[in-house]
């Protein structure tokens, strides 16, 4: 038999160029889906709180394993209620998006104070009608909405401002909605529902400088090599008189944004303590309001703010969440 190359490829996609670091330790959303029906928020956030398991019964027809009991890795978020802080309309423009004018609420938590300078006097009533009378020019209706960590077990004060859209109905409908929930909390069940499918947008977990064997998984060379071991032999031809891009090099490694599509939501509850391990989660602690439990995995380490989104690929409409037959204690 003659020698089989083996096939062992780099990791990593050349479409996520340039791995820089993020901006920021939050998500941003770039992009909305469009939905039919009444409006509603596309988005809401938490904190990753860990990863469990659970034992259920396979409800997926078509499936190997239809009817019987599987195991199903779950990750538990931490989602104490938004506080709706503004409304923003934005206007189209042939660069783009615009914002038109905004309108903050009355009264706004005292620790947004910590995250930007607080209008002394709201005039809501005034940036309202600005915006009716301009409701022609609108395109897209969207709310600012601020976390409220101090509800949530991480170690942290200063809330996170989040540019939610508001999808659904007419320009009119959406302003409506915007308009009768500006000033209030929102909560997880107000905006998704137990066994809806959501897209995850987060930081992943940043790993530092690293070479391009633990970058882009390439082959360590043979320990008779010149120079360098854990590295790529040759780093191009003489032409072009410079290093391509595809090339693997050193370089910063996590804490970059990624999205993750279509996972279930398997349960919404009010109660943390329901799914609280004995001791809590590992780096993170307990719940003690509202969570969602999502399958699957989630980028980023725990107490990283995700960001669900309803889901931009194929609109699937909710189905029935897994039934719980056993839900793990141990956190992993």
């Amino acid at each position: 038999m003659g020698h089989r190359k083996k096939h062992a490829p780099k990791r990593g996609s050349l479409a996520y160029l340039p791995r820089a670091r993020a901006e920021r330790w939050r998500a941003r959303i770039r992009c909305w889906p469009k939905i039919e029906g009444k409006p509603g928020l596309l988005a809401f956030s938490g904190y990753k709180a860990g990863m469990t398991h659970l034992i259920t019964i396979d409800n997926r027809k078509g499936s190997f394993t239809f009817g019987k009991e599987i195991v199903l890795p779950v990750t538990v978020i931490d989602s104490p209620p938004l506080v709706i802080c503004a409304i923003r309309a934005y206007e189209q423009r042939y660069t783009g998006l615009r914002t038109l004018t905004e309108a903050w609420a009355q009264n706004l938590p005292k620790d947004l104070s910590r995250a930007l300078t607080l209008p002394k006097a709201s005039k809501t009533e005034e940036a309202l009608k600005k915006i009716e009378n301009s409701l022609g020019k609108v395109q897209e209706i969207r709310i600012l909405a601020a976390s409220q960590p101090r509800l949530a077990n991480v170690p942290r004060k200063t809330p996170e401002i989040i540019e939610i859209k508001v999808g659904g109905g007419t320009v009119k409908e959406q302003l409506e909605y915007a308009k009768s929930i500006l000033g209030n909390q929102v909560k997880s069940s107000d905006v998704f529902q137990e066994g809806q499918w959501v897209d995850i947008a987060s930081i992943s977990k940043g790993k530092g400088i690293q070479g391009p064997v633990k970058r882009w998984g390439v082959r360590i060379l043979s320990h008779k090599s010149r120079k360098t071991i854990r590295g790529v032999g040759s780093i191009g031809p003489w032409t072009p008189a410079y290093v391509t891009y595809t090339v693997p090099r050193a370089g910063q490694t996590g804490f970059h944004q990624r999205t993750t599509y279509s996972q279930q939501i398997v349960k919404i509850g009010e109660d943390g303590t329901e799914v609280s391990p004995k001791g809590g989660f590992i780096r993170y602690g307990l719940i003690n309001g509202g969570y969602m439990m999502l399958t699957g995995s989630v980028p980023g380490p725990s107490k990283r703010l995700v960001t669900l989104r309803r889901p931009i690929r194929a609109q699937l409409t909710p189905s029935s969440p897994p039934k719980i037959e056993y839900l793990s204690p141990q956190p992993v």
